[in-house]
């Protein structure tokens, strides 16, 4: 119940900025909207603070992922590619479905499909997914001389929070809803940690979720991922129905297909949003797996630990979100 609680809690930081939604994330990917960018900085920079003194404090551990140079690359750049053209990432589909989005259902049948065929080929891409570089982030560099990391690891969060506000000058935007949302991700993720020992994540549950569905357990796959994804099927349970709750309290529940972003560049052919929605949805969740987190398993997450695989795989999002936007989203 705690974790279904939690992922309702944060469905409702999502929805409370609207970074949920389509017109957000696919407006991020055509350089009209910022918001994202903005509340992501944001989350890491107060996460990056709270998370490290927790630790610091023996209130939680750190739970960094391995720099797997091809599959944080390759599957950076698929991520991003997929986020573009879904406009939703793994946790921000789960609350827009719940909002009435048939496009965002589409995209998570698109994601279960992309979980499946990523177990059942993974033995042979393996090889693609390396290097290893290692496991590493700022403390495991300077956490032996704590006079050296912690005014360090404060710098790298005050970077991240001014970072957060300079975007917000140069868009012009008077909407300051993602300081809020921003601080409240961090803020929970920071309580997840400690309550949980583990990150905030939503990807693991894809395939975990169609594996069992189709009976696609005996696996080594499978066992790796089995005890993250009941976890977070069950935390994404919570952001659907915080999707429901909320969009019924603010009376703005409404069953659609198409969306403004969508019909300004691609036009209203219910056909092909279907389409785009679940290729969009299949290689999100397909390059997730390959670098071993998304959004916020990965990017906030890792964000706030300083990782190195983290903030490379950021990098190569944005830069797939980016070029995507670019290249698919024309009028």
């Amino acid at each position: 119940m705690t974790t279904l609680i939690l992922g309702f809690v944060f469905g409702a930081l999502l929805q409370s900025a609207k970074l949920n939604r389509f017109d957000t994330i696919s407006g991020m990917a055509t350089l009209e909207n910022f918001k994202v960018a903005k509340a992501i900085a944001l989350a890491i920079g107060v996460g990056v603070i709270l998370l490290n003194i927790e630790i610091g404090l023996g209130f939680a551990s750190y739970h960094v992922k391995p720099l797997l140079l091809g599959g944080i690359v390759l599957g950076g750049l698929i991520f991003g590619t997929g986020m573009a053209i879904l406009g939703y990432c793994p946790g921000t589909v789960m609350v827009s479905a719940g909002e009435g989005s048939l496009d965002a259902m589409v995209g998570i049948m698109g994601g279960l499909a992309g979980g499946l065929v990523y177990t059942l080929i993974l033995p042979s891409v393996t090889g693609i997914l390396g290097p290893n570089v290692g496991t590493f982030s700022l403390f495991t560099e300077m956490g032996s001389s704590p006079i050296l990391f912690y005014p360090i690891m404060a710098l790298c969060g005050l970077a991240f929070i001014v970072a957060a506000f300079v975007i917000h000058r140069l868009d012009k935007s008077p909407d300051k809803s993602w300081i809020i949302a921003g601080t409240g991700i961090a803020l929970l993720n920071a309580f997840i940690f400690w309550y949980a020992d583990r990150p905030i994540g939503a990807s693991t549950s894809f395939p975990y979720l169609a594996d069992n569905i189709f009976g696609v357990v005996n696996n080594d796959y499978f066992k790796q991922i089995s005890k993250p994804g009941s976890w977070e099927v069950i935390f994404l349970a919570g952001t659907f129905l915080s999707g429901i709750v909320i969009s019924l309290l603010r009376k703005d529940f409404k069953i659609r297909m198409i969306h403004d972003n969508w019909e300004k560049y691609k036009g209203n052919n219910y056909g092909k949003r279907v389409f785009w929605a679940f290729f969009g949805g299949f290689i999100l969740i397909f390059g997730a797996r390959m670098a071993g987190g998304c959004t916020s398993g990965h990017i906030i997450s890792g964000g706030m630990q300083l990782a190195a695989s983290s903030l490379v795989f950021a990098v190569f999002v944005f830069a797939g979100l980016l070029v995507t936007g670019k290249l698919f989203y024309k009028k």
